[in-house]
């Protein structure tokens, strides 16, 4: 199943406009739910896009695939899977430190946030000063 761009930008403006409004409302103390249920759209799309990358990745064990081929590609979905897993950290942490759960300061709520970051400032300038351009 393959997914044109125009579907993918309008699942996700959905998941982001879903979010927004349940945030709104939730800040504006117009629904009293719970934090970790503001977050639902957030968990879905991610657990989507977990579950395209796992899918893409496993694809490599199929038999006839030849691994010099795209070595490069498994080192970019790797990444991309540390990534989520990062924000799905940063949420996971937000979550329990806005409903009370937790009393660790925010300085550590952010720690997978900024590692987040900084991992894509390395990829970035790796992939601006060190990628042979044609």
């Amino acid at each position: 199943m393959r997914m044109s761009l125009a579907q993918r930008v309008l699942l996700t403006w959905l998941f982001t406009l879903l979010f927004l409004i349940m945030l709104v409302l939730k800040l504006d103390e117009k629904a009293p739910w719970n934090w970790f249920l503001i977050f639902i759209p957030v968990w879905i799309f991610d657990t989507i896009l977990l579950v395209m990358l796992i899918v893409k990745m496993a694809g490599r064990c199929k038999s006839g695939f030849d691994p010099r081929n795209g070595s490069q590609n498994m080192k970019k979905k790797v990444w991309y899977l540390i990534a989520m897993l990062l924000k799905l950290a940063f949420c996971l942490a937000l979550c329990a430190k806005l409903q009370r759960f937790t009393t660790m300061k925010l300085a550590y709520v952010f720690i997978p946030l900024w590692a987040l970051l900084i991992g894509g400032m390395v990829e970035l300038g790796y992939n601006i000063f060190y990628v042979q351009r044609d």
